[in-house]
């Protein structure tokens, strides 16, 4: 691990906000290539996953991103936390927006359950939209945090930002299959699943490059950007993975799986940041 952050010590940040994104997009691949050679996937093992890419996605809220917000804003009490609070609300309500503007289908749903304006976008573009949408606040997250270190903030960490992108790397890969196995159950070849599944999250790397570049040059916004991307992520995680997992009878083992990916994520984050 320690290598690894060596490696990324050494480049340019944009650059290493551009490679970390890149690995996360590869992961989500990854989990959509098994679609190759597994026929499908049992529920239980699916809701499974799906529970720790909750888990992590709520622990890397609070300690990749909301803590570090809070920790570098000046001033004591309510007026210290205010900036974090300002950025993490907005966060919520640009993907509450979103989900309102932009037709998408959540996983396992039936059609007549879309979301957005009425359309007659075929159900699989639906699907993918669904889940390219809450990949933008992961791929912003993980660029900001570069951001802050090319800045100079001593808040900001190699060792934390590349902490989120593993953890987010991690629950990338049950996205990647959660998006080609039902895609490839409704009649997909197994090659359009997969490129659907991978598709997903292809905009992240483009997101941690715009998350860099925008805190380098404004560094007054870390702090609210990062509080973005935490609400961005928890607003996913309560409104379309929670859910997903609480749709048949392995409601306890999405559980379990949501504990061990935030212990999961904690445990990266601390270990690689301190």
């Amino acid at each position: 691990m320690m290598d690894i952050t060596s490696f990324f010590e050494n480049i340019d940040p944009v650059w290493g906000a551009l490679i970390a994104t890149t690995f996360t997009w590869l992961v989500t691949a990854a989990g959509a290539s098994l679609v190759f050679f597994v026929k499908d996937m049992s529920r239980k093992l699916l809701d499974g996953m799906l529970g720790f890419t909750g888990g992590v996605m709520i622990a890397a809220s609070f300690w990749s991103l909301l803590a570090p917000a809070i920790e570098m804003s000046p001033g004591e009490g309510f007026v210290k936390a205010m900036p974090a609070a300002v950025g993490f609300f907005a966060g919520a309500i640009f993907l509450y927006a979103v989900d309102k503007l932009i037709p998408h289908l959540h996983i396992n749903f039936p059609s007549d359950r879309a979301e957005g304006p009425s359309t007659t976008w075929h159900r699989t573009i639906l699907l993918v939209l669904a889940i390219t949408l809450h990949n933008i606040p992961e791929g912003l997250a993980v660029g900001v945090l570069f951001g802050g270190v090319a800045a100079g903030l001593p808040e900001a960490s190699i060792g934390g930002a590349v902490a989120l992108a593993i953890g987010i790397g991690l629950q990338n890969f049950p996205e990647g299959i959660a998006v080609s196995m039902p895609l490839r159950r409704q009649g997909l070849s197994k090659f359009k699943s997969f490129w659907y599944g991978q598709l997903s999250a292809i905009v992240e790397p483009f997101a941690g490059v715009l998350g860099a570049v925008a805190v380098m040059q404004m560094q007054p916004l870390l702090p609210y950007a990062l509080a973005f991307a935490a609400g961005a992520m928890i607003f996913v995680v309560i409104e379309e993975v929670v859910p997903e997992t609480q749709q048949d009878k392995y409601t306890d083992v999405a559980t379990i799986g949501f504990i061990v990916g935030f212990l999961v994520m904690m445990l990266l984050d601390v270990g690689l940041s301190h």
